[in-house]
């Protein structure tokens, strides 16, 4: 039902696209993340929360046909549907369905709970598409209550000292799943513009977020003593960060699971939070779907399509031109 090509994974019958990699007349999206919502498509098929994110990233002028979670759509004999991904707001997998026969493409995916988006919907099919960011034994996700405990207590420690506390973390998705989490009682939130235009669309869209205020917008220019900071990665070492002298830094990621990843980012604390999932996450999706055929794409797929081989699964992996997020 689904064929890799030089354009990503194709359905032949229906003639579109799943997360494509160059511009096609025809695509279904699974989540608003630019390795997979790229632009020049002529249209987009995505949940209406999705389409709120790829209009901030993408520009107004697109084309987008909505899909809400669960409802089918007839696509030339395929019974197309989307279903939470819980990767981040409006993250669908895409079930397909032709004579009794099933596919699920999961797109990226999370089983850990989340207040800003749909949990995982686990999907029973013959086929299985699956990410393998971290599909390695060693990523083993710690329990997120505690992770963000800790999280909090670095910056109560930080703000008792009158150190601002700059948090780097993913800005569509992570940021606001931290921010919804965090103590704001601890002090005051701002974030770099980056974040807070994808904030608002999450407000936007209904999810519950503490006030938060763009670093320039403070009351006094560069006064953030005490405060959290969310900043994407790429802010790391750019000229936007001089104005955090004296601050603490920390990284929120997956990778921090890996020791050394801390100190090669050169920060000094590492949070384990991921909209991954974990090696035993995904090794749960593929027992529960149920699936004689596993197809493996985007991390560590030769990894895992080995381990699927020695329980006896039939599983190969597909070539996709992302290897995997480094800054998750």
């Amino acid at each position: 039902m689904i064929e890799n090509t030089e354009a990503g994974l194709y359905c032949r019958d229906a003639d579109f696209y799943i997360d494509p990699w160059k511009p096609v007349r025809r695509a279904v999206i699974t989540h608003a993340h630019a390795d997979h919502a790229r632009r020049g498509c002529g249209t987009y098929l995505v949940t209406p929360e999705c389409a709120r994110l790829l209009r901030v990233r993408l520009g107004g002028a697109i084309r987008i046909q909505e899909l809400p979670y669960g409802a089918p759509l007839a696509l030339d004999g395929i019974r197309l549907s989307l279903h939470p991904a819980g990767h981040i707001l409006g993250s669908a997998q895409v079930r397909m369905e032709r004579n009794g026969e099933v596919w699920v493409v999961t797109g990226d995916f999370k089983r850990q709970p989340d207040p800003t988006c749909a949990p995982f919907e686990p999907l029973r099919c013959h086929t299985l598409v699956t990410e393998a960011t971290f599909g390695l034994p060693v990523f083993a996700w710690p329990p997120p209550d505690g992770v963000m405990a800790d999280l909090n207590g670095w910056w109560r420690d930080n703000s008792e000292c009158g150190k601002p506390s700059i948090l780097f973390a993913y800005a569509l998705g992570k940021a606001q799943r931290i921010a919804a989490k965090v103590d704001a009682g601890i002090g005051p939130i701002f974030t770099h513009g980056a974040v807070e235009s994808i904030m608002n669309a999450y407000r936007q869209a209904g999810v519950d977020l503490p006030p938060t205020l763009p670093v320039p917008e403070a009351r006094k220019p560069g006064d953030v003593s005490g405060a959290l900071v969310i900043a994407p990665p790429s802010a790391e070492g750019s000229p936007w960060m001089r104005r955090f002298a004296g601050a603490s830094r920390a990284f929120a990621s997956g990778w921090m699971q890996i020791r050394g990843n801390r100190r090669r980012r050169a920060v000094d604390r590492g949070f384990v939070i991921s909209d991954h999932a974990d090696w035993n996450g995904l090794l749960d999706t593929i027992t529960a779907s149920g699936a004689e055929k596993v197809r493996v794409t985007h991390g560590f797929t030769e990894e895992l399509v080995q381990y699927l081989h020695e329980k006896g699964l039939a599983a190969e992996a597909l070539r996709t031109v992302f290897s995997g997020e480094t800054e998750e």
